[in-house]
């Protein structure tokens, strides 16, 4: 009987556990849902509920009353900037092996960031260092998610171009990146492990090698953040965008305006970053 029940949890054939919120941390009848959501304590995943501001949901209502189109390009652009800024700010709590965010439109999944580490001892950190933050000036609400294997919780057909429910599938479509930013943030793992996997005699040998080159890379990376296109805001200097180091000053203008006041309460403010509740 044992077997039989760990055999067929969280699939459809169980009719206690739901099976969606097993696969993919969301149901689309929330509390409601007739069937159990079993939130876990501590997991490799965390989910960043409704995090991301789909262009295409918050899309602005044109003379005829429709929503104005969007700039794909642009809303790329905008989309990479949120990728990246969520990418750095929690690799600080440990490696991320993945960091998935849905293009789905229904309430239940919208928005949605699932982050998964390594190790459940960096997520925990993670959730952590997200205790009272927000993000563009709404709150940041993150919570573990039982989601560990993402093939599960995608949607085949999505992948293939031929799911025919769009925005309002069960199942997660996720938002691309380029491969240049996938390779930049999570390229940095794969030099770690080919540095550990040298010989001590090499690694003695190359070490003023591997010195140069980390100061490259660091003076490339610390380049490229530098003249990334940011499409996020654009400043006075003719139509131009902000650098990174506009950006964090920018950042921490609005954190100090986040923090309460004497009467309490916070600040508002719609620069997207990273705002600290009294950090």
């Amino acid at each position: 009987m044992a077997e039989h029940l760990a055999s067929i949890f969280g699939t459809e054939k169980d009719r206690v556990n739901c099976p969606f919120y097993f696969k993919i941390g969301a149901c689309r009848h929330g509390d409601r849902c007739s069937r159990l959501h079993n939130r876990p304590t501590i997991s490799q995943t965390m989910l960043l509920q409704n995090m991301y501001q789909n262009p295409v949901v918050n899309a602005p209502l044109g003379p005829d009353g429709l929503p104005m189109r969007v700039d794909e390009r642009e809303a790329q652009e905008k989309f990479e900037d949120f990728y990246e800024d969520v990418f750095e700010e929690l690799a600080q709590a440990g490696e991320i092996e993945n960091l998935n965010v849905c293009d789905n439109l229904a309430d239940h999944m919208v928005g949605n960031v699932y982050v998964k580490f390594k190790d459940e001892e960096a997520c925990a950190q993670a959730l952590q260092i997200l205790q009272g933050r927000f993000y563009d000036g709404r709150p940041i609400i993150a919570e573990f998610s039982p989601v560990t294997d993402f093939r599960e919780a995608t949607c085949r057909q999505y992948e293939e171009n031929t799911c025919n429910r769009g925005g309002y599938c069960n199942f997660m479509h996720l938002k691309p990146i380029s491969k240049d930013l996938r390779k930049r943030l999570f390229g940095r793992y794969k030099r770690r492990e080919k540095s550990r996997s040298r010989s001590p005699r090499r690694e003695r040998d190359g070490r003023s090698d591997r010195d140069r080159g980390d100061r490259r890379d660091r003076d490339r990376g610390r380049d490229d953040r530098r003249g990334r296109s940011r499409s996020r805001e654009r400043d006075r200097r003719g139509g131009q965008r902000e650098t990174s180091e506009e950006r964090r000053a920018k950042i921490a203008a609005w954190n100090r305006e986040s923090e309460p006041g004497p009467q309490g309460g916070g600040g508002g403010g719609g620069y997207g970053g990273y705002g600290g509740g009294g950090v």
